[in-house]
């Protein structure tokens, strides 16, 4: 498998991950973090045949693309024939089916999910209620992102300072991002448990022990 990828009008096709960031090392503002590295090896050694789109800054973007091709030339000749393999139909795949895809890929470990739901919220000083954008995220480990999702949804639905009126969102939406961490947590890492403070809207964060029965 090789890969494609692309900032603006530079691109490039490449036989390794090493070749990709060596790619990327040229592209302005963008840090290599470790993090990255990571996350592009993930992405080239999985199933997932769909193109991958990484975030520099607002509106600026590289992108990866597997495939078998193994020229430039080959690759830009059959791209029109490729469903999944040239950049501007990546722009218009289906993103609610490229989420199932996504939400239904089985691997077993730890999670970090993020979700942001309308909680229910009184206004000071008056009898009226309000939805409130709130943010909130968690380690769990399970099999894939939609049992992450329903486990969540569970949790926050049965916690009793949370009104049952606030509005939680799909697992297909934006409002819902998950990321896989690996099979175990680093024990005493910062990333180990999350933020100990609550965030602003008063939802706990939940430590790793916690995070379990999620």
């Amino acid at each position: 498998m090789n890969i494609y990828a692309r900032f603006f009008d530079q691109d490039i096709l490449v036989h390794s991950v090493e070749e990709v960031i060596d790619f990327l090392q040229n592209i302005p503002d963008l840090i290599i973090s470790q993090d990255l590295v990571d996350d592009i090896y993930r992405y080239v050694e999985s199933d997932m045949p769909y193109p991958k789109r990484y975030k520099i800054r607002p509106r600026v973007y590289f992108i990866l693309i597997k495939t078998t091709a193994e020229t430039m030339d080959e690759f830009k000749s059959n791209r029109k024939q490729q469903v999944i393999s040239a950049p501007i139909q990546a722009e218009v795949l289906n993103r609610k089916d490229y989420k199932v895809s996504l939400l239904t890929a089985q691997k077993f470990g730890w999670y970090h999910c993020f979700l942001t739901f309308k909680r229910v919220t009184l206004i000071p000083g008056t009898n009226k209620f309000q939805y409130q954008d709130t943010p909130f995220e968690a380690f769990i480990k399970a099999n894939n992102g939609q049992e992450c999702y329903s486990r969540m949804m569970e949790y926050l639905k049965g916690r009793q300072d949370i009104d049952m009126r606030s509005q939680f969102p799909s697992a297909k939406g934006s409002s819902f991002q998950f990321e896989f961490v690996g099979e175990n947590l680093v024990e005493d890492s910062p990333e180990a448990v999350l933020n100990e403070e609550p965030v602003s809207t008063e939802i706990s964060a939940i430590s790793e022990t916690e995070a379990e029965d999620v």
